[in-house]
């Protein structure tokens, strides 16, 4: 990935709403480079859709969580690829130390969120974990 393209991605991080011709600007890059680098990334799949970021006090009653997880062995990939098929996993991270996997989790209460991690739990592959409710955000 080009450089341009990592400024255009990081503008568009930052505001997804932002024009081409705001872009262009920030970029000191022409109009019709900027719709070009976007169309790329768009159609080689970095960039896979764009989204609305809100305050979390908005929605009260959704509980979101981190759940770190251990894996047996060599079974991260399957448990990844299972992990990404639940519609209550919000971000899925592999990392390097005591946990291998970081998964964010959402429901709409407690007892659909005891089902969510009754289910993760249940995933061949996992060995471990450790899940922590998210009681307030100060950055999103």
């Amino acid at each position: 990935m080009s450089e341009i393209d990592q400024i255009i991605l990081g503008l568009l991080k930052e505001n997804a709403r932002m024009s081409v011709t705001d872009l262009a600007e920030k970029t000191g890059v022409s109009r019709p480079t900027i719709k070009s680098r976007i169309d790329y990334m768009e159609s080689s799949g970095i960039i896979t859709g764009y989204t609305v970021r809100y305050r979390p006090d908005v929605d009260k009653n959704i509980i979101r969580a981190w759940m770190s997880i251990m894996v047996e062995g060599t079974k991260a990939r399957s448990v990844i690829s299972e992990l990404r098929l639940d519609s209550a996993v919000e971000r899925l991270h592999k990392t390097n130390g005591k946990w291998d996997i970081l998964v964010e989790i959402q429901a709409d209460s407690l007892e659909s969120f005891d089902k969510v991690l009754e289910r993760i739990r249940c995933i061949s592959g996992i060995y471990n974990s450790e899940t922590s409710i998210l009681l307030s955000t100060f950055k999103t």
